[in-house]
């Protein structure tokens, strides 16, 4: 008998259910039935690609990068994004431009929705209008905050600074962890996922109601964030407790919510998610982890430091100033041994193409704002000074040179409070991640660390 010719038949039925179950996957909005199977394969993929190259080498480390923040070394796993020095940050494969293009916006709307990039960095594949309204009526119909939590923030001190509320805030939500029982109960390891899955979509759903009373709380005198309407989207439901208006605004906020979502794994905020989470720590633990890494003034709190650059620069030399005026007061800078904010990054050695889609929201937007035209021109003075120093192997701008202008622009002139809008948005893409972690079964992150005596040693060192 002929097994191929008999088997023919059977593989091409198969295969075809498989195109068809995979067509209608597509269209699903069961987004957890999706990345079920999302899982599965990449599960076997990986795992295939350990089994022949795991003992391959794939850089080395030099005792600079040990004594330098670990700078360049290739040594963590993120499936959501991947930051190229050149290209800058692409999610899943898409770049900023593809995905202002490709993922759905709201009705009448210009810019995509946050939803879209959540769908997207955890299942690798552009979502459909309906699968992004499925998630935006998910998230708020779990908007809401346990009244412990709620009474927590209302009794918080006004000088706290925001994000210090921010984080404390959500780690009292780890009451409502379903991971943390089900880790309890004793389930099996290959099921975290799930549990970590359920968890994440409740804190990014939460996270809109804990910044808005926060605010609220802060700036407007402690006023109602008012009720969540499920007909609305993630970020019109979050600019509306707020208390803002502005149809204009909103547009920003999904812009703002979507470029800030991840930014590959090895920053500040996205390592120690991951890091925390890798010792299995429920997600709210973890993300509050992470939020008091971007509060420090070299990750999420430099938006906050370029404003009050750009402020003192404002008010030294007077509204407008010439180009000559501006490179005297940026040299000054600079020999005083100061930075200037915003400018350079760790990774990338081109302007940061979330700078650049600002900047176009900017042109479009507010094109006149005199603050907008002060950063375009600080934009074309400052790069070629900090290439003159010889010192800066990056002189353009990154996220952070542009952000808060545009705030100040729609009215909100609370810069302390900027940073937190920053870990709303972080969360989509280190909740992703963490997921994904889950589903991979990565151990616990314990990398070995040396004494300087140790290092000499081991480099022969006199």
């Amino acid at each position: 008998m002929n097994v191929t010719r008999f088997l023919r038949p059977v593989l091409e039925r198969r295969a075809a259910l498989t195109i068809l179950s995979r067509n209608i996957s597509r269209e699903s909005t069961e987004l957890k039935a999706i990345l079920k199977d999302k899982i599965t394969e990449h599960q076997k993929k990986v795992k295939e690609f350990r089994s022949v190259y795991g003992s391959k080498k794939i850089g080395e480390v030099i005792v600079d990068q040990v004594y330098g923040g670990m700078r360049g070394i290739k040594a963590l796993a993120t499936e959501t994004s991947n930051l190229d020095p050149e290209e800058g940050i692409e999610f899943r494969g898409y770049s900023i431009p593809q995905c202002r293009k490709m993922l759905p916006k709201a009705p009448g709307g210009e810019e995509p929705l946050p939803e879209g990039i959540f769908w997207l960095m955890l299942t690798g594949d552009i979502p459909t209008p309906d699968q992004v309204a499925s998630l935006s009526r998910d998230w708020a119909a779990h908007a809401d905050l346990p009244s412990h939590v709620v009474t927590m923030l209302n009794n918080f001190p006004s000088h706290l600074h925001p994000m210090s509320q921010f984080s404390a805030a959500v780690t009292a939500c780890n009451t409502e962890s379903v991971f943390a029982k089900a880790y309890g109960d004793g389930v099996h390891k290959s099921t975290y996922w799930e549990y970590t899955f359920d968890d994440a979509m409740r804190l990014v759903a939460k996270l809109p109601t804990i910044a808005a009373t926060i605010y609220r709380n802060l700036y407007r005198e402690g006023s109602s964030i008012g009720a969540i309407d499920g007909k609305k989207d993630w970020s019109a439901n979050f600019t509306s407790m707020l208390g803002y208006n502005d149809p204009k605004f909103t547009e920003l906020m999904r812009l703002y919510l979507t470029i800030h979502s991840d930014h590959e794994g090895g920053n500040v905020s996205a390592h120690t998610v991951h890091l925390v989470g890798s010792a299995l720590s429920d997600p709210y633990l973890s993300f509050a982890a992470g939020m008091n890494g971007l509060a420090g003034p070299l990750h999420g709190l430099a938006n906050q430091e370029v404003l009050v650059f750009i402020t003192k620069l404002m008010k030294e030399l007077g509204g407008e100033c010439s180009d000559d005026q501006l490179k005297d007061f940026v040299w000054k800078t600079l020999k005083s041994g100061q930075v200037i904010p915003g400018y350079g990054h760790a990774v990338l050695r081109k302007t940061d193409p979330r700078y650049i889609a600002q900047r176009e929201f900017a042109l479009k937007h507010l094109p006149d704002f005199p603050m907008f035209k002060l950063v375009s021109q600080i934009y074309k003075v400052v790069p070629p000074i900090l290439l003159e120093t010889g010192k800066v192997k990056n002189p353009w701008p990154n996220v952070d040179a542009h952000s808060g202008v545009l705030l100040q622009y729609y009215g909100m002139k609370e810069m302390s409070y900027y940073t937190v809008l920053f870990g709303v948005s972080r969360a989509l893409g280190v909740m992703a991640s963490l997921i994904w972690d889950r589903a991979l079964g990565l151990p616990i992150e314990r990398p070995k660390s040396m004494t300087t005596e140790g290092l000499m040693k081991l480099v022969g060192a006199a």
